[in-house]
């Protein structure tokens, strides 16, 4: 899948939701939450890979950690297709710009980690 496919899916998914629920303030609001249960789940699911409690034990794989990650993409690109005109053009000025200060740091040697989306 190509990005254009990527977001003519996306933006079919935000029109399913649209069609269900409107798109007002609070709909908006609730698709840019949804991503606090997606990284919940993704979280739950490293937990449950590395075997952290030992009350259960190993429950997820690697796989299913990746499946998460994706659900968190999915729920974040139609959150921000369902706030803006043009979600590809605006995740494409944002990610350049994080590539500009990422390549930026690198130049200036300071080595101090950080968050590039910041």
């Amino acid at each position: 899948m190509t990005s254009t496919d990527m977001w003519t899916t996306i933006s079919r998914l935000v029109d399913w939701l649209d069609a269900s629920n409107g798109r007002d303030e609070t709909e908006i609001g609730l698709r840019i939450l949804k991503l606090a249960e997606e990284v919940g789940e993704t979280a739950q699911a490293w937990i449950g890979a590395t075997g952290q409690n030992p009350r259960k034990g190993i429950t997820h794989t690697r796989t299913d950690v990746a499946d998460e990650l994706c659900d968190v993409i999915v729920t974040a690109a139609v959150a921000l297709a369902s706030l803006v005109d043009d979600p590809g053009s605006h995740l494409d000025t944002k990610l350049a710009k994080i590539a500009a200060r990422s390549e930026a740091a690198g130049q200036s040697g300071s080595g101090v980690p950080g968050n590039p989306a910041a």
